[in-house]
């Protein structure tokens, strides 16, 4: 048993060395990564499609990936993410987290955790005046999403997103299309 807790501790602070480590190169590269001025969390809760995200190893092979926000009894928001394997007719996949805001003036910076006791950098780093449309990343910058209210998303919103992610110090050309189906 304690041989198991050491090495558990032993990983996490390796991830957390690791991770500080490229926040630190990132933020060398590109400057610090800015979040919204401010996010309204009950019109941000509910259903987003993924229009386009960085590869991501815990996203691997999903297809039609939704992320569903809502807000629980004690503040913090529920985050149910759904995909489907390898295809949009495959197996359906569903992983279910919390996330807590951690700066309560913009809202815009979170913590989510989908397996204790590990949490991850959840920034909002663009949103459409009337939310429609979002883009989520961390520090880092390893990590990448655009986000929509719908399946699909004008391509001259998505080139605009784009111009404006490059500025943040995101490379666009990293980014992949998430097939969805068509409503």
């Amino acid at each position: 048993m304690i041989r198991t807790t050491k090495w558990i501790l032993t990983i996490a602070l390796l991830l957390c060395i690791s991770n500080l480590s490229g926040v630190a190169a990132a933020a060398e590269k590109s400057g610090p990564l800015v979040t919204v001025p401010y996010v309204d969390l009950h019109r941000y809760l509910g259903k987003w499609y993924e229009i386009a995200s960085y590869p991501a190893w815990f996203q691997r092979g999903c297809t039609g990936s939704t992320a569903e926000y809502a807000l629980l009894p004690d503040g913090r928001i529920r985050v149910i993410n759904r995909c489907y394997k390898n295809s949009l007719d495959g197996q359906l996949k569903e992983s279910t987290g919390k996330a807590e805001v951690v700066d309560r003036a913009s809202n815009a910076r979170l913590k989510v955790c989908f397996f204790w006791p590990f949490k991850g950098d959840y920034w909002i780093i663009d949103l459409d005046p009337v939310y429609q449309w979002a883009v989520v990343g961390v520090p880092s910058r390893k990590y990448l999403w655009i986000l929509s209210r719908t399946p699909s998303m004008d391509e001259g919103l998505y080139n605009g997103i784009l111009h404006r992610l490059n500025a943040q110090g995101y490379d666009p050309s990293l980014l992949r299309r998430t097939p969805q189906p068509t409503e």
